[in-house]
This record gives structure tokens, C-alpha cells and sequence, in this order.
């Protein structure tokens, strides 16, 4: 017997006892560790001290079945892998199981022991490699990081433990902050029973108004013009998975009670369709701006900010954290090396003392850059404050000061057209109160160009 197969846990659901204890002893004696249950509802009982790693499961059973079993170890957060026996031998009701209850694979009755012992060796691994990687989650979270998240301070840690508490739920999450929202996000999703199913992101702000919908519900052959095919939206990409509205407060209005419905019915209907499809789809919202004053403005949906918002989470940005940066910009090095072959050992104390000075308008991302730019430089050890950028942490190289009366902008001589362009874009921003859209028409820009140089420049209204 193998050693891996020792360690694994099958819970047997049947609520016929010969067939359950047939089961249960063959897959007792390829050696893995077998519980049974007589049908759903005792399933899920022993499923809460057994923990079992692979669910062999009946569909037609009384009390609780097949279905309904699978469907409350999701919502609960216990999902491992299922084989599903079915009486029903058809391509569809097959098809059925594995997309719409989420299962591992199926079994037509009666059950071929060759086959539902390879289904079990391939569903064991997948089962104990989701185990290993949420343990794996929580001992990085331990040290400092998380996903593509570092950080020891308390308030990041803080961010780390609601990440694990809210991931195995299906409770929407609205994740604020300035910078990082989607790694939030991507946590959220690796951490919870959807991690094998689609993650998609799709940036509100960045999405002329006329796609939006397309976009999010799909769209029928010749549901407008130039829809010269069928198109799925990206909740139907992303059925039993996570679907992330990044920059939620930008969503036009309509769309935001087309929104809405999704949220309340479960289900989506295409441009130009008759019917609609079932989702079953976990739903992340981000915003760079609280959507309070959009709410108090009339831009924003009270009762669709109220669906989103079940679960907060703000992310604090890297100017109230910069003891982060002792953990941050090792992990970054790390990883600067591998993109561009460099072998950059460490950073010298007086370049960390640097950074800890800096008050880091543009967040990570901004380290990220300014640490991208030293590395190149340096190839090789350590990094040293000739490395930063000309002037960095000098009152000289600092983001431009600003000062302004009502039709004067004055920024001093030795700045860069960029960093000229970046602190008028800032400022008009700060006139708007955020108001991007207004923002734009003052600067005679597109909103997408608008976004582009946000992006660019990571500043902190820039948003992750």
C-alpha cells in the first residue's frame, strides 16, 4: 500500500448499506481510510470531524441527496473533490453533474472498480494538494505573506486573517484601498472551494460605457450593431468561480441595476437572448474612491453597495505600513532577479533608510518601479543609493510641490513634463473630488487616457 494513499480520508455517501459497505471495503482495501454515511444529511455531519480529502456519493437519495449535499459543501466551505454514481447513463445529466454541482467526475451504475480506483488516486491528489496549499497559506501568512501579498505589520496581518475567514464562504467582498485590490482579490479566491474554477477580473473604469454590459452579461448574434457572433459575458466565463468588479464605483447606473438582479437571482440573461442562464458565481467588488459620496451624489446604488459590501476589507496603503518594507523589499528583489536574470543579493542600510523616508505617493507600485529601475542598474550585489533614481528621498526628487491659488498652478523649476503632467492631473482630480469623468472634460482628455496615465504613473488615485 502507498504511504500517500494511508494518509487519505473517503467518506462513502449511500443510503443502500450493501452497496455502501461493498464500497467502503473495496476502497478500504486499495488503503485509504473510509467513513460512511447513509445520505446527505449524515454526510455533512461526519464530514465535520472526518474531513474527508474524497466524497464517493450516491445521487438519488431520501432526506438530503446527491445534489443538495454538494451544493451545502460548498456554501460551507468544505467542498472536496466528489465521484457522483448515477442510474442516469446520458451525455447531458453527465455534463450536468460535473458543471452545474461542481463534481470531480461521475460514475454510471454499476460502478467498475478499475475506474472509480483511478478516478480516486487522481481525485486524492487533487484533494490533499488543496489541504497542503491552504496549510501552505496560512504558514506564509505567519512569515509576512500571502499570495503575491508581504507585509508583517499588525494591519497587514489583520488583511491576511480576514482573507482566510471570508475565503471559504460565499460572501461578497468590496475591497478598498489604493493599491493591490486585486491580489486581495486573487487571495480570496485561491484560498476558497472555487480556487480550481475561473478567476475573472474586469476593470469597470478602464470599459467604455456601450461595452460594459457586453462584457459583463454577453451578448446573441446580432443583439447590436457589429455583434456578429454569440459572446459568453464573464460571469458565464467564470461559472463556479470569482468574478472581481475592479473600480465598482465607475459602473454606469443601468448597468449597475442589471448588477443587482444578478446578485439577487443567481441568474443572467445575454443581449439579445430569450431566456436566461443559472450562475453560480462568487462576486468581488474594488474601489479606489469610498462610495459614499457617489451614494450621497446619486451615482451609486444604495441597495447594490449593501449586496457588495457583506464583507470589507481595506487595504492600508504602503505609507502607513512602511515597516513593511524590511519584508517587502527582500521578497521584491527575489523576484526582480528571476524577471531579469540579475543577482542582486541585498540593499545597503542607508538605501532602506531612504525608503522609509519616502512617503510613497504611487504605493507598491511605485517601490516596485523605483527597485526594478536600481536592480538593472546593479546587475549583481548590493544595491547601493546610486542605484535609486537622481535625487530620490531629496527634497529635490520628491513627488513636485504644488502650490496653487484659484487660476495658478506653480510647480518648481528641475521637475520633469512627467511629473508636471502627473501633479496637474492630481490636482484637477483633487478639484473634482475624484470625479474622473469631470476630471477628464477639464483636461481635454479621453477617460481612458485619463485611466492609461493614472496607470502609468501608479499614483495613489490611480487605484490597483
Amino acid at each position: 500500500m502507498e504511504t500517500v494513499r494511508n494518509a487519505t480520508r473517503v467518506l462513502v455517501v449511500d443510503d443502500e448499506e450493501s452497496q455502501r459497505t461493498a464500497l467502503a471495503g473495496m476502497i478500504a482495501l486499495w488503503g485509504y481510510i473510509v467513513e460512511t454515511a447513509s445520505d446527505g444529511q449524515d454526510a455533512l455531519e461526519k464530514q465535520e470531524s472526518f474531513c474527508a480529502h474524497v466524497i464517493v456519493t450516491d445521487l438519488m437519495m431520501p432526506r438530503m441527496d446527491g445534489n443538495e449535499l454538494l451544493r451545502r459543501l460548498r456554501t460551507q466551505g468544505q467542498a472536496p473533490p466528489a465521484i457522483v454514481q448515477t442510474a442516469f447513463g446520458n451525455l447531458e445529466t453527465s455534463i450536468s453533474i460535473i458543471h452545474d454541482l461542481g463534481a470531480f467526475w461521475f460514475l454510471e451504475k454499476p460502478v467498475q472498480s478499475q475506474a472509480l480506483k483511478l478516478l480516486l488516486e487522481r481525485a486524492s491528489n487533487q484533494g490533499r494538494l488543496a489541504e497542503h496549499a491552504e496549510r501552505l497559506e496560512r504558514q506564509l501568512s505567519n512569515r509576512g505573506e500571502l499570495g503575491e501579498m508581504v507585509g508583517g505589520s499588525a494591519s497587514m496581518q489583520e488583511v491576511f486573517a480576514m482573507i482566510q475567514q471570508v475565503a471559504p464562504s460565499r460572501a461578497s467582498v468590496l475591497i478598498t484601498g489604493e493599491s493591490g485590490k486585486e491580489l486581495v482579490a486573487r487571495a480570496i479566491h485561491e484560498l476558497s472551494p472555487r480556487r480550481s474554477a475561473p478567476f475573472v477580473a474586469i476593470n469597470c473604469a478602464a470599459m467604455p460605457d456601450t461595452l460594459m454590459e457586453s462584457e459583463l452579461f454577453g451578448h446573441e448574434k446580432g443583439a447590436f450593431t457589429g455583434a456578429v457572433e454569440r459572446r459568453a459575458g464573464c460571469f458565464e466565463l467564470a461559472q463556479n468561480g470569482t468574478v472581481l468588479l475592479d473600480e465598482i464605483g465607475d459602473m454606469p447606473a443601468a448597468t449597475q441595476a442589471k448588477l443587482l438582479r444578478v446578485l439577487e437571482d443567481g441568474r443572467v440573461r445575454r443581449l439579445g437572448a430569450k431566456s436566461e442562464t443559472q450562475l453560480d458565481v462568487r462576486i468581488l467588488a474594488s474601489t479606489n474612491a469610498p462610495l459614499d459620496q457617489a451614494m450621497r451624489d446619486g451615482k451609486f446604488r444604495e441597495d447594490l453597495f449593501y449586496r457588495l459590501n457583506v464583507f470589507p476589507i481595506h487595504l492600508p496603503p504602503l505609507r502607513d505600513r512602511k515597516d513593511d518594507l524590511a519584508v517587502i523589499v527582500p521578497a521584491m528583489i527575489e523576484d526582480l532577479n528571476r524577471k531579469h536574470s540579475t543577482k542582486i543579493t541585498d540593499a545597503t542600510p542607508e538605501i532602506m533608510e531612504r525608503l522609509r523616508a519616502y512617503n510613497w505617493p504611487g504605493n507598491v507600485r511605485e517601490l516596485r518601479n523605483v527597485l526594478e529601475r536600481a536592480i538593472i542598474l546593479a546587475g549583481e550585489g548590493t544595491l547601493h543609493p546610486q542605484h535609486l533614481p537622481p535625487g530620490f528621498g531629496s527634497p529635490a526628487g520628491a513627488a513636485p510641490v504644488v502650490s496653487h491659488s484659484e487660476n495658478e498652478l506653480r510647480i518648481p523649476v528641475g521637475h520633469t513634463i512627467e511629473q508636471a503632467e502627473r501633479a496637474l492631473i492630481e490636482l484637477t482630480l483633487e478639484h473634482t473630488k475624484h470625479n474622473k469623468t469631470r476630471a477628464a472634460e477639464i483636461l481635454g482628455i479621453s477617460q481612458k487616457t485619463l485611466f492609461n496615465k493614472l496607470k502609468e504613473y501608479g499614483s495613489q488615485t490611480a487605484g490597483a
